[in-house]
Protein backbone atom coordinates (compact mmCIF):
# COMPACT_ATOMS: atom_id res chain seq x y z
CA UNK A 1 0.00 0.00 0.00
CA UNK A 2 1.42 3.44 -0.92
CA UNK A 3 2.29 6.09 1.63
CA UNK A 4 -0.20 8.76 2.59
CA UNK A 5 0.74 12.06 0.94
CA UNK A 6 -0.05 15.44 2.46
CA UNK A 7 -2.10 17.86 0.39
CA UNK A 8 0.50 20.46 -0.64
CA UNK A 9 -2.08 23.07 -1.70
CA UNK A 10 -3.66 22.96 1.73
CA UNK A 11 -0.27 23.09 3.47
CA UNK A 12 0.47 26.39 1.71
CA UNK A 13 -2.79 27.91 2.95
CA UNK A 14 -2.82 26.91 6.62
CA UNK A 15 -0.37 26.79 9.51
CA UNK A 16 -0.70 24.29 12.33
CA UNK A 17 -0.07 25.55 15.85
CA UNK A 18 1.74 23.46 18.45
CA UNK A 19 -1.56 22.58 20.11
CA UNK A 20 -3.02 21.27 16.83
CA UNK A 21 -5.17 24.22 15.72
CA UNK A 22 -5.21 25.16 12.03
CA UNK A 23 -4.67 28.89 11.41
CA UNK A 24 -5.76 30.34 8.09
CA UNK A 25 -6.30 33.68 6.35
CA UNK A 26 -9.84 35.06 6.29
CA UNK A 27 -11.65 35.30 2.98
CA UNK A 28 -12.37 38.61 1.26
CA UNK A 29 -9.21 40.54 2.09
CA UNK A 30 -7.27 40.38 -1.18
CA UNK A 31 -8.96 42.87 -3.52
CA UNK A 32 -11.84 45.37 -3.86
CA UNK A 33 -10.81 47.00 -0.58
CA UNK A 34 -11.93 50.54 -1.36
CA UNK A 35 -15.57 49.98 -0.43
CA UNK A 36 -14.76 48.04 2.74
CA UNK A 37 -14.59 49.93 6.01
CA UNK A 38 -11.23 50.31 7.80
CA UNK A 39 -12.62 48.40 10.77
CA UNK A 40 -13.56 45.49 8.52
CA UNK A 41 -10.12 45.49 6.87
CA UNK A 42 -8.41 45.45 10.28
CA UNK A 43 -10.50 42.44 11.29
CA UNK A 44 -9.69 40.67 8.00
CA UNK A 45 -5.96 41.13 8.64
CA UNK A 46 -6.04 38.75 11.60
CA UNK A 47 -5.80 35.00 11.07
CA UNK A 48 -8.72 32.78 11.94
CA UNK A 49 -8.77 29.23 13.30
CA UNK A 50 -10.51 26.32 11.56
CA UNK A 51 -13.83 25.25 13.02
CA UNK A 52 -14.41 21.83 14.51
CA UNK A 53 -16.60 20.79 11.57
CA UNK A 54 -13.78 21.35 9.06
CA UNK A 55 -11.03 19.62 11.03
CA UNK A 56 -12.06 16.09 10.02
CA UNK A 57 -11.46 16.96 6.37
CA UNK A 58 -8.18 18.71 7.22
CA UNK A 59 -7.00 15.68 9.18
CA UNK A 60 -7.66 13.43 6.19
CA UNK A 61 -5.90 15.76 3.73
CA UNK A 62 -2.86 16.40 5.90
CA UNK A 63 -2.46 12.98 7.48
CA UNK A 64 -2.00 14.52 10.95
CA UNK A 65 -4.37 15.20 13.81
CA UNK A 66 -5.98 18.64 13.70
CA UNK A 67 -8.33 20.02 16.36
CA UNK A 68 -11.09 22.59 16.00
CA UNK A 69 -11.17 25.92 17.79
CA UNK A 70 -13.99 24.70 20.08
CA UNK A 71 -12.16 21.48 21.06
CA UNK A 72 -9.85 21.20 24.04
CA UNK A 73 -6.25 20.15 23.45
CA UNK A 74 -6.86 16.89 25.31
CA UNK A 75 -9.64 15.91 22.88
CA UNK A 76 -7.11 15.10 20.15
CA UNK A 77 -5.62 11.80 21.19
CA UNK A 78 -2.00 11.21 20.33
CA UNK A 79 -0.16 7.93 19.90
CA UNK A 80 1.62 6.73 23.03
CA UNK A 81 5.41 6.87 23.14
CA UNK A 82 7.36 3.59 23.19
CA UNK A 83 7.93 3.99 26.93
CA UNK A 84 4.21 4.52 27.52
CA UNK A 85 3.41 1.45 25.40
CA UNK A 86 5.82 -0.64 27.47
CA UNK A 87 4.15 0.55 30.70
CA UNK A 88 0.69 -0.25 29.30
CA UNK A 89 1.79 -3.77 28.30
CA UNK A 90 3.32 -4.40 31.73
CA UNK A 91 0.16 -3.15 33.44
CA UNK A 92 -1.97 -5.45 31.25
CA UNK A 93 0.26 -8.44 32.06
CA UNK A 94 0.10 -7.65 35.79
CA UNK A 95 -3.70 -7.42 35.60
CA UNK A 96 -3.88 -10.73 33.74
CA UNK A 97 -1.74 -12.50 36.36
CA UNK A 98 -3.81 -11.01 39.18
CA UNK A 99 -7.07 -12.44 37.85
Amino acid sequence: MPKMKTHKGLLKRIRLTRTGLARHKKAGSKHLRSHKSPKRLRRLRKDSYASTAVTRRLTRLLGTKVRGREQSASSVRRSPSPAERREMREAARAAAKGE
